[in-house]
């Protein structure tokens, strides 16, 4: 017996791809695994160079040894979109014996999701420069929610004095 289709990848209104629920989803379970190759925050960055001009990556810190690069080997998770007000969550669960490059990342539900719906989760993009308009312009938000700031990028921590 075939197991009933949980997600679906297709064209988004928020943003080009993404990835719907097929079924009536229960909330806090496991919906699917963020996959890719796993590569070093180094390599990523040669890879990578001046993504954040971009306002586009399938690129996951893992930890501060790993990323999963979901542009080699990534499957549908990597069509989720962000939103100010997402009815997922992106969880981290860190390998029994302690092999960094096994942990996995995975979506779960925060709520009961209706057949149709789009799946979201809050990227949290933090980026080490000056968050300027230009920044801002490109790494808009279109999720619609009424709590939406506007922009993906999470606010710069300000350091004590």
């Amino acid at each position: 017996m075939k197991a009933k289709k949980k997600l679906i990848a297709r064209s988004s209104p928020i943003h080009g791809n993404g990835v719907f629920a097929a079924c009536d989803l229960p909330a806090g379970v496991k919906l699917v695994e963020y996959k890719g190759k796993r590569i070093s925050h180094d390599k990523a960055d040669r890879l990578y160079a001046g993504g954040s001009d971009t306002g586009h990556t399938f690129l996951f810190t893992l930890n501060e040894d790993w990323i999963i690069d979901a542009n080699v080997d990534g499957n549908k998770a990597r069509w989720i979109n962000h939103s100010c007000d997402p009815n997922c969550q992106a969880v981290l669960y860190e390998d029994e014996k302690g092999r960094r490059k096994k942990d996995r990342v995975i979506i779960e539900s925060l709520r009961e999701i209706k057949a149709g719906e789009e799946l979201s989760y809050d990227y949290g993009i933090t980026l080490e420069e000056r968050h300027t308009p230009r920044l801002k312009k490109i790494w808009a938000c279109r999720c619609g929610s009424p709590r939406c700031t506007g922009t993906m990028l999470k606010p710069k921590r300000k350091t004590p004095a």
